[in-house]
């Protein structure tokens, strides 16, 4: 399917999406969020902002909710893939992003990608990578798949899906029985060394190559050559996140860096690295429910204090809905309005079937974005609005935590219109005289509110090609690494002591049997985006719409060939797809996408089982099985 871009506003009539006006459509919104929220109260309002529109339509977003509406349940794809990245480096450090910039990757000696096609799926950022090993640096690939990024390693751990807890509690243990552990950081500025030691004695090596598949003597060069390294950056993706135990998987990598002191020096550190262009900065506007602006905490009375002095109005004194909870919400008839820009969760999120089931539940469901998505095509008001990229000014966040700035180059076409005068358009129907003179003006507001962002002026901004946070005042330039406090010598410097975490392994939860005897895994591909919306209408020499990937045993223990077509089927769902044979794969492993849910909706087969800190889904591990179509006749 191609999807031609959004023109004009639309609202339902008779079941039908017809072309309306702005003034109706903007009426229709407005009456819709009034009527709820004046029946079941706020908390029946859900809004999730876009992750790939600026840092200034998201904090004017969650503005909208906590303000107009009265709401916390606000929200992003951040929840979808690095929510529990910003659990762990919260919960050890104080703050979500990650702890390196990219020039450091550069400048390191030993790179480790767990769960990280960084080459297919973030191919900006292997840029710096190969650089690094162009340099020197060693390179450990960590990964089912033998991927693209992992041909380019000099070690691939290809490990058993779900395993990687085992597998860093062996690393983290070698490195203590060999004495490489830096005890001088440890007793310096952590916390809990002697229960994490004891928590991961009984990993042995020979253990933990029966329970992860990889090799004992893989396990040690990779704990032996992480550990005595100078420097070393340790980089993870949503083979880390998409996990039902994801925030625990996170917390094993954070161990290992703390075990090792690499971490707060420049060279070494951690990196979380986000698949859309404005993930990070989503979560620091404030778009998710637990955090004001700034990743200020929402129950600290004296933050909350400062935003209703700044916005005119209070504000709810607990967390609101993340995304996962969102759903559950509609499914009880809590959650009867919602709000999305931007987002496609019909197609995005893990067991979509469930999914498309609880929005039809909505009483009142408005979408704002640039292409009639399938979420779009169930709204009662869709809303055409500018392209992130180029139809607008502002900002964004990437993966360093640097904020850039973009400015319009196109108007956008039709009627279609600005993200911030829509919302502002909306808020002004619900009694809030809200008027904005350009994204500069939002932005200083949010700079008013966020220490970190203080000192990001557009005009530094510009000067100096982007800045990264923290960036208290206008004359500081920190350091391009987060944490350098846990170096210093002074302990009333160091700030709280960075906590080891006791984790347990916890496998999968979709069980493998008889019936569903293979384990399928999702990624990414190199020329295709997210749910294709933005990528699957233009012709690629790479692309060739969805495939089911197999090894080259089990194709021929099931008497498949390329190009067959066969069923794949989980405890949820069925879908058909063409073989595709990949000797990356391992027996035992299927690999799909979810670049192509108009031909085949991959996630109508994964789990919607979720990981209890972050509410983010466990997509990396369904179980499934793959049969020949019988032919008619």
């Amino acid at each position: 399917m191609s999807y031609d871009r959004l023109t004009h506003p639309l609202v339902r009539e008779n079941g039908v999406l017809r072309q309306a006006s702005w003034e109706e459509a903007l009426e229709r919104a407005a009456e819709g969020f009034r009527r709820n929220v004046a029946e079941h109260g706020p908390d029946c309002f859900a809004m999730l902002s876009c992750a790939r529109s600026t840092n200034e339509m998201n904090y004017v977003g969650q503005k909208f909710t906590r303000v107009v509406i009265g709401t916390n349940n606000v929200d992003s794809c951040n929840r979808t893939c690095h929510a529990p990245s910003v659990a762990g480096l919260s919960a050890v450090f104080g703050s979500g992003g990650g702890t390196s910039s990219y020039q450091e990757v550069e400048d390191t000696d030993v790179i480790v990608m767990w769960g990280s096609a960084a080459r297919n799926a973030h191919p900006i950022f292997f840029q710096h990578v190969l650089k690094g090993i162009r340099k020197g640096a060693r390179m450990f690939a960590v990964d089912p798949r033998r991927t693209g990024t992992a041909q380019w390693a000099d070690l691939w751990l290809g490990l058993n899906v779900g395993t990687d807890i085992p597998l860093a509690h062996a690393v983290a243990r070698e490195i203590i029985h060999a004495g490489l552990h830096n005890e001088a950081f440890i007793e310096r500025a952590t916390s809990g060394f002697e229960e994490f030691k004891e928590s991961v004695e009984p990993w042995t090596l020979s253990v933990a190559e029966q329970v992860t598949g990889v090799p004992a003597a893989a396990i040690r060069e990779l704990a032996h050559s992480y550990a005595r390294a100078d420097r070393a950056q340790l980089c993870w993706t949503l083979g880390i996140t998409e996990h039902h135990n994801a925030t625990d998987n996170v917390r094993a990598l954070i161990n290992l860096s703390l075990l090792t002191g690499h971490v707060g020096r420049y060279g070494s550190g951690l990196s979380p690295l986000r698949g859309q262009n404005n993930v990070q900065g989503g979560g620091d506007m404030g778009a998710i429910p637990n955090r004001l602006p700034g990743f200020q905490d929402i129950l600290d009375p004296g933050i909350r204090a400062r935003f209703e002095s700044a916005w005119g109005r209070p504000i709810q004194p607990r967390y609101g809905h993340n995304l996962t909870e969102m759903l559950e919400a509609m499914a009880e008839g809590e959650v009867t309005t919602c709000y999305l820009i931007g987002e496609n969760p019909v197609q995005s999120e893990a067991d979509s079937l469930a999914c498309i089931k609880r929005l039809s539940m909505l009483d009142h469901l408005v979408v704002q974005d640039i292409f009639l998505t399938k979420t779009a095509q169930m709204a009662d008001v869709v809303l055409p609005a500018s392209a992130a990229w180029c139809e607008a000014d502002g900002t964004f966040t990437n993966s360093e935590r640097r904020v850039q700035r973009v400015r319009k180059a196109l108007e956008p076409p039709g009627e279609a219109r600005d993200d911030i005068w829509i919302m502002c358009e909306i808020a002004r129907r619900l009694g809030h005289d809200w008027h904005y003179d350009g994204a500069e003006e939002v932005w200083n507001e949010l700079r008013a509110l966020s220490p970190q962002h203080t000192g990001m002026t557009y005009q530094r901004l510009a000067d100096l090609q982007g800045i990264q946070w923290p960036c208290p005042s206008e004359d500081s330039l920190e350091p391009p690494y987060l944490h350098g406090r846990l170096w210093e010598n002074d302990p009333s410097k160091r700030g709280t002591p960075a906590p080891f975490a006791v984790l347990r392994h916890s496998p999968p939860v979709d069980l493998l049997d008889d019936e569903y005897p293979l384990r399928l895994t999702t990624g990414r591909r190199l020329d295709s985006y997210n749910t294709g919306v933005q990528s699957s209408g233009f012709a690629s020499p790479l692309r060739r719409g969805e495939t089911v990937e197999l090894c080259p045993e089990d194709a021929e223990r099931l008497g498949l060939t390329e190009g067959e077509e066969v069923r794949i089927t989980s405890r949820r769902g069925s879908v058909t797809a063409p073989v595709y044979i990949d000797p990356a794969l391992r027996p035992g492993l299927v690999f799909m996408t979810f670049h192509f849910p108009d031909e085949v909706d991959t996630n109508s087969l994964t789990i919607e089982a979720t990981d209890p800190i972050s509410g983010t889904a466990e997509f990396k591990a369904a179980a499934v099985r793959v049969e020949k179509l019988v032919k008619a006749g």
